[in-house]
């Protein structure tokens, strides 16, 4: 049975430059009718759900929703979920889509965590991404914040951004610090083929700092943050003592968890499974009573092998090597090359990327796997 639980709102004022996420153009009307859907999805999915522990609503743009649906929604899980003991319900928000009532709002409804997508305090960066606010925006919306009494709150920062240099991501950093975020989340932009700013760099319109300034600015981050005592807990994730996301935690176990809305993935009884991304089906389906899952695949044990090395390595923590004994031979000496070299370091029964290994976590577990013959 799952506990924790993700909800997919997909819409948006505006498509970002550099985003191949689910997410459509907000219509009221559209946007009802989704809402509805969902709802019957969430009573459909009740009976696989455990006590939950943690709820994240992602998108898209969440805060876009009005109160009402809002409502409708909290109304929908109090109805057929059980959350006496949930610890942590999330909702995702931009700055300029909140204001002081719908953060009251959210907060009457038991959400105690917003994560806000600020990106950059620099009006150029912001323009170079294609986000529709700017640093202006994001200082009020982080004051409303404040104001709120809200201090479990997230604020995601992005470095290799065209244009960007190393002051200007230290300014974005030192300015996060000063807000005195729960949680800061430092992801690395990487350009995905069919979006505009892919095509941009492509005709050199735009260039990307070169790796050396990117690897530096990973290293800066992470130096900045612990200094102000924010833990490095997952590869882009840093937080203060017992703030770090616990939906999320859940997903690098890796854990069970249910999704509900179009494109939301579930994970239940070793089977990962995927729900269309056609809006209109997926509104269609769920007015028939069908959850409209397009995708489902039952790990076998080499799958579920791979996923708990891909996934685990991303905490700092590491990954047990007494559960890798279980289905491989002599693991200390497959990964000697890659300990030698720097990458992996043993300590007490984990196995971890090093500070120098987790900017290239995905190389250095891909040569993991050929190690391990996976």
């Amino acid at each position: 049975m799952a506990e924790f639980l993700y909800i997919h709102i997909p819409f948006c004022i505006k498509k970002c430059l550099y985003c191949d996420f689910l997410s459509f153009p907000y219509d009221t009307l559209l946007v009802e009718h989704y809402i509805n859907a969902l709802c019957r999805e969430l009573e459909l999915k009740r009976q696989h759900a455990g006590v939950l522990q943690a709820i994240y609503i992602g998108g898209g743009t969440p805060s876009l929703l009005p109160e009402e649906h809002f409502r409708n929604l909290f109304s929908c899980l109090l109805n057929n979920y059980i959350l006496s003991s949930v610890h942590e319900i999330t909702v995702e928000a931009n700055p300029g889509t909140i204001d002081k009532i719908k953060i009251d709002t959210l907060l009457s409804l038991g959400v105690n965590r917003l994560s806000i997508g600020i990106q950059s305090f620099y009006n150029s960066e912001l323009k170079t991404l294609g986000r529709i606010h700017t640093a202006e925006d994001a200082e009020r919306s982080l004051d409303l914040i404040k104001k709120s009494g809200l201090t479990n709150f997230s604020i995601d920062l992005m470095y290799g951004i065209p244009g960007q240099k190393l002051t200007s991501w230290h300014d974005s950093l030192t300015k996060a610090i000063e807000y005195s975020p729960a949680h800061i989340s430092t992801y690395e932009l990487t350009p995905e083929e069919n979006t505009p700013l892919y095509q941009s760099l492509k005709s050199r319109e735009l260039v990307m700092p070169d790796e050396e300034q990117i690897l530096t600015m990973y290293s800066n981050g992470i130096d900045s943050l612990e200094s102000y005592g924010y833990k490095h807990y997952e590869i882009s994730n840093f937080a203060i003592k017992d703030f770090e996301c616990r939906h999320n935690l859940n997903y690098w176990k890796p854990g069970e968890y249910l999704g509900a809305g179009a494109g939301a993935h579930s994970f239940l009884n070793n089977v990962r499974s995927k729900n269309t991304g056609d809006i209109h089906k997926y509104i269609a389906d769920l007015s028939h009573g069908i959850i409209p899952e397009t995708d489902v695949l039952r790990l076998n044990p080499g799958e579920s092998l791979k996923e708990y090395i891909f996934l685990g390595l991303r905490k700092k923590e590491g990954i047990q090597i007494n559960r890798l004994d279980i289905l491989l031979r002599n693991v200390t000496d497959l990964c000697r090359e890659l300990i030698e070299e720097g990458f992996l370091e043993i300590s007490g029964d984990s196995l971890r990327l090093t500070k120098k290994g987790l900017p290239l976590s995905n190389t250095v577990i891909v040569k993991l796997f050929e190690k391990f013959g996976l």
